[in-house]
C-alpha cells in the first residue's frame, strides 16, 4: 500500500470520526434543549412574578431536518415548539392561598438560536385553562423593594409577540375563606406588547353578577410584582344583556359602555348605562332608566364611589352621589346615596314605585338620602329613605279622588255649588322617612284653592294602607261650606271654628288606600259642636 493510499485512508477515517462526533454532539445538543428550555421558562416566570413556580410536564418538539444543520447554524431559523401542563405560580411559595396563577395547558414557539442570547424571542404563546386568583387587599404579601426591578429585568430578557388565552377564570378572593369568591369567566383574551413593559389586550368575558357579556380593549401593565394592586390598567368596554333580575326586588336588561383608567386597586370609570325595561318586581311597571356616570372602583373588592351619577328615569332627570361599599363588620355591600331631583315628573316616580297606573301627576322636587343595607333580602324591604319633597301643579288622575279635591276647593272657597271650580291643581310638600316599606311623614301639607290640609302619619306600601291625622283649614266659615237651610243653621257656630287664622279649622283623619282614601273628622277631635254638619264638607 502506497503512502498516498495510507494518507487517503487516514483522512477518510478522521472525517468519518468527525462526522460521527458532530452527529453525536448534535443529538446531545438537541436532547439538552428540553431541560434548558424548562429551566429558562421557570427562571423567567419566577423572576418576572417574584413567585415560586411549579411545572408538571414540559415537552420540546424540535423542527424536522438535519441536526447537523441546526448545529452549524447555531439554531438560527429553527423554531422549537414547547408544550407544557400543570403550571402554577405562588407568591413566595405560599400554600395558605390558591396559586396566584395556574395554567392547565400552554404552548409556545421559540427560535433555538435565541435561547443562547438575550433577549430571547418568542413568537406566540397559547394558554388554555388559565386561572388567576387575587387575594383580599389586606392579605396580599408585600415583597422587597427590589421586586419590581427583578421583574423588569426578567421581562427585558424575553420578547413575546403575542399571547392568546382561552377558557380563563379570574377570581377575587374574599377576606372570609368560608365565602365564595367573585369569579369572572374569560372566553378569550389576546395580548400583544405595548412597550415599555405593558400589554395591549382584547378580552371577551362574562360578568358574574349581574350576568352579562363584556368586551374590553385597552392596555395592562407593567406588572407590579411587589404590589399587584398597583398594576396600571386602562381601556374601553361594552357590557350587554346584563340581567338585573338576579337581584332581589329589581329587574331589567342593562346595557353599558364607557372607559376606565387607573390601577387594579383604584380604577376610575365613566360612561353610560341604559335599562329600557327597568322595574321593581313588586310594582311591575316598566320605566326606561338611563345613567351617565363617573365612579371610582376598588377593583379588588368592588367598593364603588359615585362622583356623581346623572340619571334619567322616563322623562325625569336627577343626580345622585354616594357609595356602594362593604363595611368592616358587614358581610355584604350596602348602598348609601344622596339624591337631588329639582324638577321631576311625578308620574315617572309613581309608575316605578306602585302597581297599576299612577294616581297623580305634577312636578316633583325631591331631596333625599337613600340607604340600602347589605342586600340579603328584597330591595323594597331593605330600602331606607330620609328626605323632603314638594309637588307643584299636582292633579289626581283617578276621577273619584279628583272629584273630592274639587269639592273640597269649592267648599273651602264658600262656593259649594260652583261647577266652574273643577279640575283644580294642588300643591303638596313634606318631610318623610321610608323604612321597612312604611313611609312615615313627619309633616305633610296639602293645598288647593280655598283649603289647606296639614297632616302627620304613615303610608304602608306593602299593604297600600293610609293612616293620617291632622287639621283642615278653610278660607270659608263653616256655614259657607253648606247650602240651603244648613248654611243658616250653622251660622251661630262659625266663631267656634274660626281659629288659627282660618275661617274653619277642623281636626281630620285620612284612611283607606291610594285608590279610595276616606276623609273624615278625627274621633279624638275636641271640636264636637256641629261636627256632623261640618263633615259633609269633607266626605
Amino acid at each position: 500500500m502506497s503512502r498516498r493510499q495510507k494518507w487517503l485512508i487516514a483522512c477518510s477515517v478522521c472525517m468519518s470520526l468527525a462526522l460521527v462526533a458532530l452527529f453525536v454532539a448534535s443529538r446531545i445538543f438537541s436532547r439538552r434543549f428540553e431541560p434548558y428550555i424548562r429551566a429558562q421558562a421557570i427562571e423567567y416566570l419566577a423572576r418576572r412574578f417574584d413567585s415560586h413556580v411549579e411545572l408538571t410536564a414540559l415537552r420540546v418538539r424540535l423542527p424536522e431536518g438535519s441536526s447537523l444543520r441546526m448545529l452549524f447554524r447555531r439554531g438560527r431559523g429553527a423554531m422549537a415548539r414547547v408544550e407544557g401542563e400543570g403550571l402554577s405560580l405562588r407568591h413566595r411559595n405560599r400554600l395558605d392561598v390558591p396559586p396566584m396563577l395556574a395554567i392547565r395547558k400552554f404552548a409556545f414557539e421559540v427560535e433555538l438560536g435565541s435561547l443562547l442570547e438575550n433577549p430571547k424571542h418568542v413568537r406566540s404563546i397559547t394558554l388554555d385553562g388559565l386561572e388567576i386568583a387575587i387575594p383580599p387587599k389586606d392579605q396580599r404579601p408585600r415583597f422587597g423593594s427590589d421586586a419590581d426591578d427583578v421583574a423588569s429585568g426578567a421581562a427585558s430578557q424575553v420578547l413575546i409577540e403575542k399571547i392568546a388565552i382561552g377558557d380563563a377564570k379570574l377570581a377575587i378572593l374574599p377576606a372570609d375563606p368560608a365565602k365564595a369568591a367573585l369569579r369572572f369567566d374569560i372566553q378569550s383574551l389576546l395580548l400583544t406588547p405595548a412597550p415599555p413593559g405593558a400589554w395591549r389586550y382584547d378580552a371577551a368575558l362574562t360578568n358574574p353578577k349581574p350576568p352579562g357579556a363584556i368586551h374590553s380593549t385597552g392596555t395592562f401593565g407593567p406588572w407590579s410584582a411587589g404590589v399587584p394592586g398597583d398594576t396600571p390598567i386602562a381601556g374601553e368596554y361594552t357590557f350587554e344583556h346584563a340581567d338585573l333580575g338576579v337581584f332581589a326586588g329589581i329587574a331589567g336588561m342593562l346595557q353599558s359602555h364607557g372607559s376606565f383608567q387607573g390601577t387594579l386597586d383604584s380604577l376610575y370609570a365613566h360612561g353610560e348605562a341604559t335599562v329600557p325595561d327597568f322595574r321593581l318586581k313588586r310594582a311591575g311597571n316598566r320605566v326606561t332608566l338611563h345613567t351617565q356616570f363617573a365612579v371610582l372602583v376598588d377593583g379588588t373588592n368592588g367598593n364603588t364611589t359615585l362622583q356623581p351619577v346623572r340619571v334619567t328615569l322616563g322623562n325625569t332627570r336627577f343626580t345622585t352621589s354616594g357609595a356602594v361599599i362593604k363595611h368592616e363588620k358587614e358581610q355584604r355591600r350596602s348602598i348609601s346615596l344622596d339624591v337631588a331631583m329639582p324638577n321631576g315628573n311625578l308620574r315617572d316616580v309613581l309608575r316605578l314605585a306602585m302597581k297599576g297606573t299612577p294616581f297623580m301627576e305634577g312636578q316633583l322636587a325631591l331631596r333625599t338620602k337613600i340607604r340600602i343595607p347589605p342586600l340579603s333580602g328584597s330591595v323594597t324591604e331593605k330600602l331606607v329613605l330620609d328626605g323632603q319633597f314638594e309637588i307643584v301643579s299636582g292633579k289626581f288622575l283617578r276621577s273619584a279622588i279628583q272629584d273630592k279635591i274639587d269639592e273640597l276647593s269649592r267648599r273651602g272657597q264658600g262656593q259649594p255649588k260652583n261647577g266652574e271650580i273643577d279640575e283644580v291643581v294642588s300643591g303638596m310638600q313634606g318631610a318623610f322617612k321610608l323604612d321597612d316599606q312604611v313611609i312615615e311623614f313627619h309633616s305633610l301639607t296639602f293645598r288647593v284653592p280655598g283649603a289647606a290640609v296639614e297632616l302627620r302619619g304613615s303610608y304602608d306600601l306593602a299593604g297600600d294602607h293610609i293612616d293620617f291625622h291632622g287639621a283642615l283649614k278653610l278660607e270659608a266659615k263653616v256655614s259657607q261650606t253648606q247650602t240651603g237651610w244648613k248654611r243658616f243653621v250653622l251660622k251661630p257656630v262659625d266663631p267656634f271654628f274660626a281659629k288659627n287664622g282660618a275661617g274653619t279649622f277642623l281636626r281630620i283623619k285620612v284612611e283607606g288606600n291610594s285608590a279610595g282614601p276616606k276623609f273624615g273628622l278625627d274621633r279624638g277631635s275636641k271640636d264636637k259642636p256641629a261636627a256632623k254638619s261640618a263633615q259633609n264638607g269633607l266626605n
